[in-house]
């Protein structure tokens, strides 16, 4: 894995760069901080964190120009606390703000779970395609096939379907897919699992697969054995 870490302070720098050589995850940064776009297009980072206060432009500004050529995980990383930073971040494509000083493992965890949730929805593409009675799951287009029929998923209803399908026939708790999906329970709550559970039994039902997620109370979700 590679990191594009965006900050002017050397020392944060270093320290960032070493800890995260530690995990195997490559740091580099750009020397001409009105260059960074070219860095970017050179190191093709899978994950980029930004100061605000930056010399020549702003950790805002270099945010709207990766955006619009990548869909990276992006994350700020500033001593600034007021919450219109957080909110302008977020509205510009940031997927979390960490505020300095901070606790390493704290920085650690974050790029990681990020890092998970960006990439790891690429594993299914290694199997391809998967049978699931006279359905078959095509992972790497994200398509559900049954009786001549298809429909396409969300990524979120992807994996829901993935996790539940490679344990079909076992009831899958409502902790267990909130901790595969968001990597901690802390980012989510019981409504939106239930959304994006119910919205995958939609869409499912739509080409003909009816009551192939069961719900079972009390204890979580459980895909039929087709």
């Amino acid at each position: 894995m590679n990191i594009l870490l965006i900050e002017d302070d050397q020392a944060i720098f270093e320290l960032i760069e070493e800890r995260f050589g530690q995990w195997g995850i490559n740091v580099s940064g750009p020397k001409d901080f009105q260059q960074v776009m070219d860095v970017f297009a050179d190191k093709k980072p899978q994950l980029v964190m930004i100061d605000i206060q930056l010399p020549a432009f702003d950790g805002f500004h270099w945010c709207r120009e990766i955006r619009a050529v990548s869909n990276v995980p992006i994350l700020f990383l500033s001593s600034r606390d007021h919450p219109m930073d957080m909110v302008m971040a977020m509205q510009m494509g940031a997927d979390d703000f960490v505020q300095k000083p901070f606790h390493m493992e704290v920085l650690i965890a974050k790029v990681q779970a990020l890092l998970r949730r960006a990439y790891n929805y690429q594993e299914p593409m290694q199997s391809d395609l998967e049978k699931w009675g006279g359905a078959e799951i095509h992972y790497d287009r994200a398509i559900v096939h049954y009786n001549g029929e298809q429909v396409e998923l969300t990524k979120n209803e992807l994996f829901i379907l993935k996790v539940l399908v490679k344990a079909k026939g076992q009831i899958v708790s409502r902790d267990e897919l909130m901790r595969k999906l968001w990597d901690d329970e802390r980012f989510v709550n019981d409504n939106t699992l239930t959304v994006n559970v119910n919205r995958l039994r939609q869409r499912l039902e739509d080409i003909g697969l009816v009551e192939v997620i069961l719900t079972k109370k009390g204890l979580g979700y459980m895909a039929a054995d087709l």
